[in-house]
């Protein structure tokens, strides 16, 4: 296990069942940060509201505002791996400015990582035992109309990894990413 000095911030982004919280396990591991997984900051809302509550987007806010206040204050050689699945619209960029302006707080280096795999790859890993447990997404009609009416999220770190997952292990992945990052 490898900490830098200074704290960095690891942000994996990818549509849901790309590997994203398997890699982030693999990869926050390795470099002794902590890892903080999309559903962390989602599930409190799931527990209380359907999504097309108003109040689930209200709790989702406010546990993001608290969430990201203390975690600015964290002790410095912290480092941490965050899971999100952001498409390129208006909502989803500005929540990815939570990841720029922590960044930016704790004086750390962010770098974001971008993992995609083939659509029906992506369909079939939808089925993995334990995402409904999770309160994942498991529904593939709903993630065809995702990739059909959105892209994911890149560009907007100053470093950006891209990797497709389709046929790569979890830790063939985490060591893409390490080897990028210089680990």
């Amino acid at each position: 296990m490898t900490q830098s000095p200074v704290g960095r911030i690891i942000h994996i982004n990818g549509w849901p069942g790309s590997g994203k919280l398997t890699v982030g396990r693999l990869l926050a591991k390795r470099i002794g940060a902590r890892l903080i997984d999309n559903h962390t900051l989602l599930n409190p809302a799931e527990a209380l509201f359907s999504r097309s509550n108003p109040l689930h987007a209200s709790l989702r806010g406010q546990i993001r505002h608290v969430f990201f206040d203390h975690a600015a204050r964290a002790d410095p050689v912290e480092s941490f791996v965050f899971t999100d699945a952001l498409s390129d619209d208006e909502h989803d960029s500005a929540t990815f400015s939570w990841y720029l302006d922590l960044a930016a707080a704790r004086g750390a280096d962010l770098v974001a990582i971008l993992l995609d795999c083939a659509p029906e790859e992506n369909a079939r890993r939808l089925a993995s035992p334990g995402r409904a447990e999770a309160l994942k997404l498991t529904d593939t009609a709903m993630l065809q109309r995702l990739r059909a009416n959105y892209k994911l999220l890149r560009g907007l770190a100053e470093r950006t990894i891209e990797i497709d997952t389709t046929s790569l292990s979890p830790e063939q992945t985490t060591a893409r990413i390490l080897d990028d990052i210089g680990v």
